[in-house]
């Protein structure tokens, strides 16, 4: 799986050196736009078009019946079974070859939410008040199984952008580890989690404002083994072969126009753009769906 996210996320970063200038919302509407009309190229060769086109005339058939004969009770009742029959067929010949489409959406929009869904954590200053618990980030690891009771080995060790405002707890039973720090100065730094015998797993952490990060830059809060955070976050390799199996925090959600912000707002930018795209190429390239 790294080895798919290290390519996945080379092939990003050539896209956005190429696309940063057009802003956030512009290029995550373009790669939105390419997933889907490549999508739509994809879906021409591995559907059965001929099939498509034929099932759609024999439901616009039925349904010309349905108007011509509409005081025959009887030829509209075989006209209505038929266009039933015909969308269970016409959603079958459609649903079976998005199937493997979802492979590729899947990476793209893991792609899309780590480089837009998120902003730096913004630095904490005296003027904004007297710091009090919870108001600041809490950091997690969480060890693999059968190491638990070794998260008493961990030594952590933050850089400087970041202030430590709580003890740091550990829980052996349950192999997890807590604390909470606040950003004191804007950076793009690394937090290391160190063991005896050399592990060393380290943890990007940005600080600061948007201005200082390139557009569609990764940012992602979790470090983790699981195939699944792997497939959601997969701008950070994992801390493979490692006694620690997370490290996660949370970056804030960007606001993003529309009903929602953070990452369902880049998904439904993501679907809704790459649908748009989709659909204005259709008839100039001769898809039926």
């Amino acid at each position: 799986m790294d080895l798919v996210n290290g390519i996945v996320t080379s092939v990003f970063d050539v896209l956005m050196k190429g696309l940063g200038w057009m802003g956030w919302i512009g290029s995550a509407v373009v790669l939105s736009g390419i997933f889907g009309i490549l999508a739509l190229i994809a879906f021409k060769y591995i559907s059965f078009q001929g099939g498509i086109k034929s099932v759609k005339d024999k439901i616009k058939g039925a349904m010309i019946e349905i108007r011509l004969y509409q005081n025959d009770l009887g030829i509209v009742s075989k006209a209505v079974f038929k266009v039933l029959g015909r969308n269970f067929q016409y959603l079958g010949l459609n649903f079976g070859p998005i199937l493997p489409l979802l492979v590729p959406f899947v990476f793209v929009a893991g792609q899309l939410v780590v480089r837009f869904a998120f902003v730096p954590l913004p630095v904490w200053t005296d003027a904004r008040g007297e710091w009090m618990p919870g108001k600041g980030t809490t950091v997690t690891l969480v060890m693999a199984k059968g190491d638990e009771k070794r998260v008493a080995d961990v030594d952590v060790d933050l850089p400087k952008t970041l202030e430590i405002k709580s003890p740091i707890v550990r829980n052996t039973r349950q192999g997890k580890l807590f604390f909470e720090v606040v950003p004191v100065a804007a950076g793009d730094e690394v937090m290391h989690f160190r063991m005896p015998g050399g592990v060393d797993v380290e943890k990007r952490i940005v600080t600061g404002d948007l201005g200082q990060v390139p557009v569609g830059d990764v940012l992602q809060g979790l470090r983790s083994t699981a195939f699944a955070d792997k497939l959601q976050y997969p701008g950070e390799s994992s801390p493979s072969g490692s006694p620690i199996a997370k490290v996660e925090f949370a970056y804030p959600e960007r606001d993003v126009p529309g009903p929602v912000d953070g990452v369902m707002g880049i998904l439904l930018l993501f679907l809704v753009a790459s649908m748009a795209f989709g659909f204005a190429l259709l008839k100039p390239l001769k898809i039926q769906i």
